[in-house]
């Protein structure tokens, strides 16, 4: 039986995480038809607008001409239409004209947008992540003159960390804010790898910007969150400017910008000082997004290699029947519901911590650095796997599979590498509360009937011991095995989701999950032997 990325999305959100029933909880109930429908037109509107001119909108790029940025030319109409559908209000609070549906449609539609065109989608997506932080730490005041514009739409946001000499380490970072008169501040600095921080589809941006105030402390304790618009209230041009956009290996048509502040005007979002802690309101969003993208680049990959396979004729028949493709194509599919699974799982923590359940925030917690990073990994594998099903054709750029590849592969690296991920995985989520909440979570991975299942649950939570006294006795031999520790926990988390979905549904979906359970899931106990091997060294 064939599914769809849209049928597994309502069938994810109302079989396995159980959205209605958390819909209802929270005083907004959905039924299965009510998410059908959403996801139905969703797809409609990213198969019909921006799947079909993803390709050529790649090759045009974003284009960088006397401080004036011009994205591919089919973008500017691509999101007013956007903005008409009224998407980027999906789950935005109603009291800002959103409508404040659950955070696990947002995911299903970021799922779509970027298996659509991951280019385009990393505008809004952004915005998103900026209307979620504002939403925390605005004031009142603050919320009511940015957040509507951005909530429908009208005006998009960009989240200024980076600079040339802070990476991660944004406690380095040079940005200064110099108090004005009137209460605002100057910005001065430099940030780089701004995703859509200029561009010409809004006439206004909203960005969020790190920077340090005269007395501020050394350190990430020194850090500051202001908030400067491209334009300002009185009609004029604030002074920052992109001074260029990045020549990338992928997501052409994303402008990734070079912005100047110049004594930009801003305000200072939440307290002094405290900044960082702001704008991981804003990390977390976008690393849920992120891990999304990895879904959506396994979904584009599968997508092309299963037509291409399907038509392709080799020694009298098509190449989908011939054993290895065949092998190709179900670990395409495995892996990509699996990690389709394992965002909507993520997401739908959200939707429980609105409802009420206090236990939610926390497994939202430990599940978000193994969603952005196995996720991720898995997008560029299964992305390079359908290179490989297309043979010499995936290398030619007109099938279209070379750019999935080439766009999947920035997914692993920004909102945090998938090396720091595992690294907060392990030291600020498992180590921090000794394990209690992976435990937890493994506990209902080992209620599952399958026994291969149980049994790599039970070697998961070995090695989990095992990381938190390695990390207690020796941070540096701890933190060494901490990519190992989230690729075992992602394996058995993705076999977890599809036994899940496969017990709903044997006819869809136990084919994958089996396939999974036998071939995908022993390499789990992979990383653990890696683990283990590592630390006697």
């Amino acid at each position: 039986m064939t599914t769809t990325a849209a049928t597994d999305l309502i069938f994810g959100l109302t079989r396995v995480v159980g959205l209605p029933a958390v819909s209802e909880k929270a005083g907004a109930p959905l039924s299965a038809e009510d998410i059908a429908q959403i996801v139905t037109e969703a797809d409609r509107f990213c198969t019909e607008v921006l799947q079909p001119n993803a390709l050529a909108a790649d090759r045009a790029g974003a284009v960088y001409a006397n401080g004036v940025v011009t994205t591919p030319p089919t973008y500017p109409a691509a999101y007013a239409k956007w903005v008409e559908g009224g998407w980027q209000s999906l789950s935005a609070p109603a009291e800002y004209g959103g409508q404040g549906l659950p955070h696990s449609l947002w995911t299903a539609m970021t799922e779509l947008g970027m298996a659509a065109d991951t280019s385009f989608m990393l505008g809004p997506m952004l915005t998103a992540g900026a209307i979620d932080c504002l939403m925390h730490y605005a004031t009142p005041d603050q919320a009511a003159r940015w957040l509507p514009r951005m909530v429908s739409g009208e005006w998009t946001g960009a989240m200024c960390l980076t600079e040339p000499n802070a990476g991660s380490d944004l406690g380095v970072l040079r940005t200064r804010a110099e108090p004005l008169p009137n209460g605002k501040y100057a910005l001065h600095g430099q940030k780089i790898f701004i995703t859509w921080g200029e561009h010409d589809c809004t006439d206004n941006i909203v960005y969020l910007v790190l920077a340090r105030l005269p007395d501020a402390p050394p350190g990430s304790r020194g850090i500051s969150l202001f908030v400067a618009t491209k334009v300002k209230e009185d009609g004029s041009r604030n002074d920052l400017r992109c001074g260029g956009i990045e020549h990338k290996l992928g997501i052409h048509g994303s402008p990734t910008c070079v912005m100047l502040f110049e004594g930009a005007e801003a305000e200072m979002v939440g307290e002094p000082n405290r900044g960082l802690n702001a704008m991981f309101a804003m990390m977390n969003n976008a690393r849920l997004g992120v891990g999304t993208e990895g879904v959506a680049h396994g979904a584009a990959a599968l997508r092309l290699a299963e037509a291409y396979a399907a038509q392709r004729v080799q020694s009298g028949r098509v190449i989908a029947e011939h054993p290895d493709v065949a092998r190709m194509l179900m670990e395409m599919r495995a892996v990509t519901l699996a990690s389709r699974l394992l965002a909507l799982e993520t997401a739908i923590c959200v939707d429980r911590h609105a409802a009420g359940d206090t236990g939610a925030q926390a497994r939202q917690a430990l599940l978000t650095p193994i969603l952005k990073a196995w996720c991720t990994d898995r997008g560029v594998e299964t992305a390079s796997t359908g290179v490989q099903v297309h043979g010499g054709m995936g290398f030619i750029e007109e099938t279209g599979a070379a750019r999935i590849l080439r766009d999947a592969r920035i997914a692993p690296i920004y909102e945090g590498t998938n090396g720091i991920q595992a690294i907060d995985l392990l030291v600020r989520k498992v180590a921090k509360d000794g394990g209690a909440e992976m435990r937890a979570l493994i506990e209902e991975v080992k209620r599952t009937p399958d026994a291969r299942l149980r049994a790599a649950a039970d070697t998961l939570a070995a090695a989990t011991a095992t990381v938190i006294a390695a990390q207690a006795r020796d941070a540096d031999a701890g933190q060494s095995v901490a990519v190992a520790y989230l690729e075992a926990a992602g394996w058995v988390l993705g076999g977890w989701m599809l036994a899940r979905a496969a017990a709903e549904d044997p006819a869809a979906y136990g084919p994958p999950a089996d396939f999974y359970l036998r071939r995908l899931l022993p390499r789990a106990a992979g990383r653990v032997a890696e683990i283990e091997g590592a630390l006697a060294a």
